[in-house]
């Protein structure tokens, strides 16, 4: 006998009739034909090769083995009621597509992501990091909800913090001081970049762009290694890094905005989300 022997439409039908002894009173009460109720029970018997009912002066009752078949088809059914309903609990109601900055999406949005799947688990959200210059145009096609940086005082959205842009490197660092200074950022159109180059170029620093990468843990892995210097946020300086300025013979850099930005129709789940990342990014971070 094989699992597909029993099959739970067939169970189903066989106890419809062992409980209500008539298969005229089981087609109505599975709302179908009596001649489709008497089938489904000829195929059960001709699979398992027994004869699982039979009449009496009362109706239709079970045989032996019929009787024997009822208790394990009663727990069958039961078990794959229970398996569907957990699947179907688990699957969410809704899925949040989130675009956020690498760092912001490394450091800040994890904990606060873990915290609200526990309170909402039926809510799935998609997580994509990278540049988000362009993420804003694309809300409500790509994008419920992002989180991008600005300069400060502009843009729109709702303002999340502000952050100090701020040169780092390896302690020591052996790039500084080579000339002309080699540099590590990102692509063309990240604020970073714009900033460094703007700032060295008017502090009439010689420098280079020794290294370009999308990918925040590469650029921050040859800075560490004392091969370039590179631009972060204050707030999610990496460990490995430390801050440099004035000191250190590098010019002030601008602050930046972190901003929410919302598609404008909204999902009553993509709005509980934006509060809780409004509600934890506007606090202090606690950071290594």
């Amino acid at each position: 006998m094989t699992a597909a022997d029993l099959d739970p439409e067939l169970l189903k039908t066989f106890l419809a009739v062992a409980e209500h002894r008539s298969f005229t009173r089981a087609a109505e009460h599975l709302n179908r034909t009596q001649s489709a109720v008497s089938v489904q029970v000829r195929r059960l018997e001709e699979r398992l090769g027994m004869k699982l009912l039979q009449r009496d002066r009362s109706g239709v009752v079970p045989t032996a083995a019929g009787n024997e078949l009822r208790a394990y088809a009663q727990r069958i059914l039961a078990l794959h009621a229970e398996a569907i309903g957990t699947l179907r609990a688990r699957k969410p109601e809704a899925v949040i597509r989130l675009g956020v900055m690498e760092d912001y999406g490394t450091t800040l949005v994890p904990p606060l992501l873990a915290s609200f799947a526990r309170s909402h688990p039926t809510i799935g959200v998609e997580v994509e990091t990278g540049l988000t210059a362009t993420m804003p145009a694309r809300l409500g096609e790509t994008y419920d909800l992002v989180i991008a940086m600005h300069p400060e005082g502009r843009g729109d959205g709702a303002l999340l913090r502000r952050e100090q842009a701020v040169w780092a490197a390896a302690a020591p660092c052996r790039a500084m001081a080579e000339d002309p200074l080699p540099v590590a950022l990102y692509p063309p159109g990240c604020l970073f970049r714009q900033w460094a180059a703007e700032a060295l170029d008017r502090a009439g620093r010689p420098w280079r762009l020794a290294f370009v990468s999308r990918t925040l843990a590469a650029v921050e892995s040859i800075a560490a290694e004392g091969l370039a210097v590179t631009v972060v946020k204050a707030g999610t300086l990496p460990p490995r890094l430390r801050a440099l300025g004035p000191r250190d013979g590098l010019p002030p850099l601008p602050l930046a905005d972190i901003r929410l930005h919302c598609a404008r129709k909204l999902s009553r789940p993509a709005a509980l989300l934006a509060d809780h990342l409004q509600r934890g990014i506007s606090e202090p971070a606690t950071l290594c």
